[in-house]
């Protein structure tokens, strides 16, 4: 599975021959410079770069594209190597390009393996500015190498990034690199060699279509000394990787309108000719060109005929099981929102329609008595019952479809989508990567009982949860006094907060609670028990004080260890794992300090992995005022009893939404609550 990584977020590498893959919209060059343990660059000849493209283990691009393949064996890398830095610069001098990447389509950076399957992306978003960034590294950790998300941007370009990494020749090698690659952009593209015979052109003839710095030559010292690739030998394993150029074709015989398949050239200064008759156009997306295939989607069994196909689990678009089942879920709530949209818009008209055959009945004085006027009326009722009939024949043959698909794809979601009933939450094992979402709850309309869609949210979370213990306008409610409400709220939080350990790599996801007055030791105890908290709850002013404290301290230090080019300089022991602080019977035991930097978690936690779950009922902290209405609107309310409080701005449905909790009498929290504990054990 791909890991979307954010700013200041790693991930473990499960091999270590590597593709690194660079898009962006506009040619950039890319770079990488090796640094050891102190990430410092030891000189000019720990940089890899168009000049001097090939160190040992690491191969650049030799000109600037804009679309790059970085090839990278970890296991070639000098012991002396600890880190991987991947640069971007857009190249100047061209007077016509860029000034900054903060006018540009934000670039986005791949780590793959080999065979394509994607490990990691990244698209570096943020900038503004400037025109050279450091977009990741991978580092080497206690024998092991990870990727992390880096986005440093520089506003003083190349020159600044390279000094900043500890090259005292910063200046004199960006020259030499803007340089280089000032005479890669001043090549111009031959004229497409003549068509053979048989149609196609010949081998001589494309050989000779490339530049003088892609006969197989490296330039440079580096080159001039005939140090290997990556791959062991002095080339790529394919003509073109690691150097930014594909082989759909010969540079400069693609015709007008088609995309070129040579990122890395430039077109020629002259406009190109027109295409020959019969040369074929190639379709394929470019940033699709080189990776590898998905699996293929599973099929239907044929239909009966006259019958619609039965649906099958995973058959929408995506790049993996889990990514296919994830749009085919959003695909059931946008199918469910559609046709109850349409159910409404009919009975909305048939209503209408009948008040206007009404109106025009009593507005003839003749026809308001008798006979006349009561068979108008029976008509109008009997086309409104019509009208009405046939909406709900078409929405209940939608039902009966997507309850059909629900039924199918409930048993093959995997456990972060699946109900806690799932029989697959068994067969549960701690993953080795955090998903792509997380299922919180089902949603459903009115009328579309007893049909529920599972509410699925990205990881990592991008805005706080609020469990709201107070009262709510579900028909529940009556059933459920202010004491029981509550309780459900707390046993609602602890049943997302074990979801979201389960779903998380051992160490991966750290979990703090606070609970000042103790009110929630008995929903807590499974959490306490299991021994999956970074320490007991906090109870009082003083254990609120310290967990606030020392939350907001870490988000302070991130941040600035982020916005300096420093995220590897944290302090020895530094707890890199996702953060969540699960707060209960706010406000009570908290003073004007500690909502301030609840409110600062809430705003700022999300970017640097911290984040905030409130169990708290709204009107307790009335007496705050205006000043907490930024906490409430930045958090995801979600409610321990269904109520339709979850508005659909697209077509304008209220959504009712129902928390996932574990069926009573059940074990399975506790068993995999045990999984997990298991698991960190193993991992400090």
């Amino acid at each position: 599975m791909t890991a979307e990584l954010v700013r200041g977020q790693n991930h473990p590498l499960s091999t270590v021959r590597l593709e690194i893959r660079i898009s962006a919209d506009t040619p950039v060059v890319a770079a990488a410079t090796l640094s050891d343990e102190d990430g410092r660059a030891q000189g000019v000849e720990w940089v890899a770069h168009p000049g001097s493209p090939t160190l040992p283990g690491l191969e650049v691009s030799r000109q600037a594209a804009a679309d790059h393949r970085l090839a990278v064996d970890l296991d070639a890398m000098p012991a002396s190597v600890h880190r991987v830095n991947v640069l971007l610069s857009l190249p100047t001098g061209d007077g016509g390009g860029p000034a900054s990447f903060g006018s540009v389509t934000p670039p986005a950076v791949k780590v793959t393996g080999l065979d394509g399957t994607e490990v990691a992306t990244y698209t570096v978003t943020g900038l503004s500015a400037e025109s050279a960034v450091v977009a990741l590294e991978l580092y080497r950790r206690q024998g092991a190498w990870k990727v992390r998300a880096v986005g440093q941007g520089y506003a003083g370009g190349l020159a600044e990034l390279l000094t900043d990494q500890g090259l005292p020749e910063a200046h004199q090698l960006a020259t030499g690199i803007n340089e280089a690659v000032a005479q890669g952009l001043a090549r111009s593209v031959p004229a497409p060699p003549p068509r053979t015979a048989d149609g196609d052109r010949s081998r001589q003839a494309a050989a000779s279509a490339l530049g003088p710095d892609q006969s197989g030559s490296a330039v440079g010292a580096q080159g001039a000394q005939g140090a290997t690739g990556p791959y062991g030998t002095g080339q790529s394993p394919q003509p073109g990787a690691g150097s930014g150029y594909s082989t759909g074709a010969p540079t400069g015989s693609v015709p007008t309108g088609a995309v070129p398949t040579d990122p890395g050239a430039t077109q020629p200064t002259a406009p190109p000719p027109p295409p020959t008759t019969g040369v074929p156009v190639d379709y394929v997306h470019p940033r699709r060109r080189n990776a590898a295939p998905p699996p293929p989607a599973p099929t239907a069994p044929p239909a009966q005929p006259g019958q619609p196909a039965p649906p099958v689990a995973g058959d929408a678009t995506g790049w993996s099981m889990e990514e296919r089942l994830y749009n085919q879920v959003w695909g059931m709530f946008e199918d469910l929102a559609r046709t109850t949209a349409a159910y409404r818009s009919a009975v909305d008209f048939a209503d209408t329609r009948m008040e206007k055959e009404l109106d025009q009945v009593l507005s003839d004085p003749r026809s308001r008595i008798g006979g006349q006027g009561d068979a108008a009326r029976e008509a109008a009722q009997a086309r409104h019952i019509q009208l009405v009939d046939q909406a709900r024949e078409a929405l209940e043959r939608d039902l009966t479809q997507l309850g059909a698909e629900s039924d199918v794809v409930e048993p093959a979601l995997p456990p972060a989508y699946a109900r806690w009933d799932n029989p697959v939450w068994h067969a549960y094992r701690v993953p080795m990567e955090m998903p792509m979402a997380l299922r919180l709850g089902d949603l459903h309309l009115p009328e579309s009982d007893p049909l529920r869609i599972p509410m699925l949210v990205r990881l990592p979370l991008e805005r706080g949860l609020w469990i709201d213990s107070g009262g709510t306008g579900s028909s529940e409610e009556s059933f459920a006094d202010s004491h029981e409400l509550r309780h459900l709220a707390l046993v609602s939080a602890v049943a997302h907060t074990a979801r979201l350990l389960a779903v998380y790599p051992a160490g991966e996801f750290t979990v703090h609670v606070i609970d000042p007055a103790g009110s929630g030791a008995t929903a807590f105890a499974p959490l306490v028990q299991a021994g999956v908290l970074a320490a007991p709850p906090a109870a009082g002013a003083a254990g609120v004080a310290d967990v606030l404290g020392r939350l907001t301290q870490r988000v302070d230090l991130v941040q600035m260890a982020l916005r300096g080019g420093a995220a590897d300089s944290l302090p020895p022991g530094f707890d890199t794992s996702q953060q969540l602080v699960v707060v209960n019977d706010f406000p009570h035991g908290f003073d004007d300090r500690a909502v301030n930097q609840l409110r600062y978690l809430a705003d700022e936690g999300p970017a640097v992995g911290v984040h905030l779950m409130l169990v708290a009922d709204r009107e307790d902290a009335a007496g705050y005022g205006p000043l907490l209405d930024p906490l409430w609107r930045g958090l995801l309310r979600l409610t321990p009893v269904p109520d339709d409080h979850l508005a659909d701005p697209w077509v304008g449905h209220a959504w009712t939404y129902e928390p996932a909790l574990v069926p009573p009498g059940s074990q399975v929290l506790q068993q995999v609550l045990a999984q997990v504990a298991i698991a960190r054990t193993k991992h400090s």
